[in-house]
């Protein structure tokens, strides 16, 4: 049950995405062959796909998500400390070394 499970995960997987697939040979010898699907730039019937649509401002977008994060992060983290640091639960020593 679990290999004819895998085999049809397997041979399903293989179909719908670009991942190398094991097809053995029918002779009695025990090799096995790898060869690579990609049906993610082909049709079924071989014609290769158009060029996908290019993403105008990708580093604008990027910054545009990155920072009010990366602030949200900060602001979030300087409470956390505060907080901490309020209930004792984290004080850093004052001690000089010297």
């Amino acid at each position: 049950m679990a290999s004819s499970a895998a085999r049809f995960l397997r041979l399903f997987t293989v179909k719908n995405t670009g991942v190398l697939s094991r097809t053995t040979r029918i002779r009695p010898s025990t090799t096995t062959i790898l060869t690579q699907s990609r049906t993610a730039v082909t049709t079924s019937t071989g014609a290769i796909l158009p060029k996908p649509n290019k993403v105008p401002f990708g580093l604008m977008r990027i910054t545009i998500i990155v920072v009010p994060f990366l602030y949200v992060g900060t602001v979030i983290s300087k409470n956390f400390a505060e907080l901490l640091e309020e209930h004792d639960i984290f004080v850093p020593d004052n001690d000089d070394d010297d």
